[in-house]
């Protein structure tokens, strides 16, 4: 079963066509990559995704709806998260905050429907889940700290727990190891294996760190100037001459 189906996305800024034509088909449960280039078209495909961008043409289907025109929202209540290349974290408030506000997008009560006594029990059981999930991704130490006071990849991992408090079946994840060193891209390979099989998660994930790449994804596609110009599994990819050429050059087959 396929829970997220491009069909001929493609996304033009003015004269600038940044996806062109684009089709794709992550599968329910898989770890998916998406990789090219800087300026490849792999964020704008993410915008279009999560409702940041409604596509110039072609269709976006999640769990056989079409989500093209819904706004940002509605995409994430349907159930898909997103990290950013970016971290944008409320650098000002605690991580215990930063979660909470994820679970905030389903929240049932608001401060302001009576009885009062119904939102302060759900704040109560959002700020509990909210700690849960900082323990699982060993952040309880820094509840209390300002997130943008966190080492980078605490913070990585802060917004990764802050998607999955948003109660997704399906997490975006974009650049997730950039600025990280090689031990914690290493630790990040087993957090994004084990929080797919923890949370019942599918899986797409813009990344240019190919060792995170070919150790987590069972299929990966790959863009150059918007256009799609290979996929397959990881040793497909690796060996294709066209993404050797465009993107991974003849230096990584050294130490591939």
């Amino acid at each position: 079963m396929s829970s997220l189906i491009l069909k001929n996305a493609t996304m033009r800024f003015g004269g600038i066509t940044a996806v062109n034509n684009f089709s794709m088909t992550v599968p329910e449960g898989c770890i998916t990559g998406l990789i090219g280039p800087n300026g490849a078209g792999k964020t704008t495909v993410f915008n279009m995704i999560t409702g940041f961008y409604t596509p110039t043409e072609g269709s976006i289907h999640f769990n056989d709806r079409q989500i093209s025109h819904l706004p940002p929202h509605k995409i994430c209540k349907a159930g898909i998260a997103r990290t950013f290349q970016n971290i944008r974290l409320f650098s000002t408030q605690s991580a215990l905050q930063n979660v909470m506000v994820g679970f905030h997008v389903r929240q049932s009560n608001q401060w302001w429907m009576p009885p009062l006594f119904l939102h302060l029990r759900e704040e109560k059981q959002i700020r509990r889940k909210a700690m849960e999930l900082l323990e699982r991704f060993h952040l309880r130490d820094v509840a209390d700290m300002p997130a943008g006071s966190l080492p980078y990849g605490a913070q990585r991992r802060l917004e990764i727990a802050r998607a999955l408090a948003t109660d997704p079946t399906f997490l975006l994840l974009d650049e997730p190891a950039a600025g990280m060193n090689p031990q914690e891209s290493t630790e990040l390979m087993s957090l994004i294996t084990s929080v797919r099989n923890d949370y019942n998660l599918t899986i797409l994930l813009i990344e240019h760190d190919m060792k995170v790449v070919m150790g987590v994804c069972s299929h990966i596609w790959v863009l150059e100037y918007g256009s799609c110009i290979a996929e397959g599994d990881p040793d497909h990819i690796r060996n294709n001459p066209k993404v050797i050429e465009a993107y991974l050059g003849e230096e990584y087959l050294k130490y591939a």
